[in-house]
Parts: structure tokens; sequence; C-alpha cells
């Protein structure tokens, strides 16, 4: 890969090797070609330097020089404006819509995790069609060959994560939740395929994913037989 712009030295992403809001940025400099570095922490026990950095003890950190930033959209629009050319749109109404349906999606992961961690057949019954609901809410919006028409947006970056943990339901337990979503569906074949999606997780991440929700007891990834 053509690595441009700030050195490693200069771009580190504090992690979790399992974090949806962490791998927006990975995919975001990986498709603009960004040389960085990346640290995983535990979540379970967190270092004292990193709480030092980070306000609310979450990942993503964003270390640029000595400068620090929280929260994946904030890191995702700075990484953007300092690594040309830019990905967000130029007009303000564009560039609004685009970061209010990046929240969105924020809230899409949250709802895609509860359906994980659900204890029951009928938590994640109820998790599950909270979920198809938001998705077809994006199904609604979703316009030419990514989110916001023919070019990748930082609005497929932050969806991204999700499509490639839908794959996993689809590929281990076959549960397809884009059947009813057919340009949802086209969309996430066209992400999970592209090497800066492909890249953005660790190398035995569908093990660890299974494993991290199997321990915290998650209904569908102990189940024997599914139906």
């Amino acid at each position: 890969m053509n690595l441009k712009g700030a050195s490693m030295q200069k771009i580190e992403l504090i992690s979790f090797k399992l974090c949806p809001f962490v791998q927006r940025s990975v995919i975001t400099l990986l498709k603009k070609g960004v040389a960085f570095k990346i640290t995983y922490i535990d979540l379970a026990d967190k270092p004292d330097w990193f709480l030092a950095l980070s306000p609310l003890g979450k990942v993503p950190v964003l270390k640029y020089e000595d400068e620090v930033l929280f929260e994946s959209a904030v890191i995702n629009e700075f990484l953007d404006e300092i690594t040309p050319p830019l990905i967000m749109p130029p007009s303000p109404i564009l560039k609004a819509k685009d970061r209010a349906w990046i929240e969105f999606s924020s809230q899409v992961i949250m709802d895609q995790y509860r359906l994980c961690v659900a204890k029951s057949e009928a938590e994640f019954g109820a998790q599950r069609t909270a979920f198809a609901a938001k998705l077809e809410q994006l199904e609604q919006v979703l316009q030419g060959n990514y989110f916001s028409g023919d070019t990748f947006s930082l609005v497929d970056a932050a969806i991204a994560p999700v499509m490639i943990r839908m794959e996993i339901f689809k590929k281990y337990y076959q549960l397809d939740f884009l059947s009813n979503t057919p340009k949802l569906a086209a969309l996430s074949k066209k992400l999970i395929t592209e090497d800066y999606v492909k890249e953005s997780v660790v190398d035995d991440f569908e093990e660890l994913f299974q494993a991290y929700f199997k321990e915290q007891q998650g209904y569908i990834f102990n189940r024997v037989e599914l139906a």
C-alpha cells in the first residue's frame, strides 16, 4: 500500500481489538493510504496511562504529535482534514447530513451490540426487531454505489464495522439481517470485500468476536443448535 501524509510517529490510535468505533478510523486511514501506529489495550484492565488520556475511559483515542483526541466521529473528521484529498463533502448542508447519519450509524452499532449480548431468545428477538428497524431506515436513504452516492464517504466508514459483524452472523449462525434490504445488502457486499475494510480488523477477529460474546453469555453464541 502506498502510504502518504503524516508519519507513523505522528498518528497513533489506541484501540481494543473488537471495537467497531476504532475500526471506523482504521478504515479511513487505510482508505486514504496514510501511515499510522495502532496500540491495543484490554478494556477490562485499562492501564493508568490510557485513563489519563481518555476523559470517558473509552476507545478510540488518537494521539497526534502532542495532542490527544477522543470520539470516533471527531477523530475521523480530523484525520480527513489533515490527509487530503477530503472525503467529507464541501457543502455545509451535505456535510451536516453526513454527520447526522454517522451519528445514526453509532446507534446502529449499539443496537448490534445489544443484539450480541442478549441473554435469552425473547431478548434476542426484541433486539433483532430494533436492529432491523434501523437497517430499514438506512435502506430508505441509500443512494448510488456508496451511502451518499458514487464516492466513499465517512458514513461508509462509520457503517462498515456493522457489515463485518453481520457477515459473521450470516456465515456462522445462518442469520441474514439484510435479506429485506437489498440496497443495504449490495453496499455491504461491496464494503466487506474492499481491502481497506478487510484489513481494518485483526487476523483472528472472527474467532475473538465469537469467543468474547460467548463469554458475555450472548444467547445466539451459546446455542448448540440454531433454528
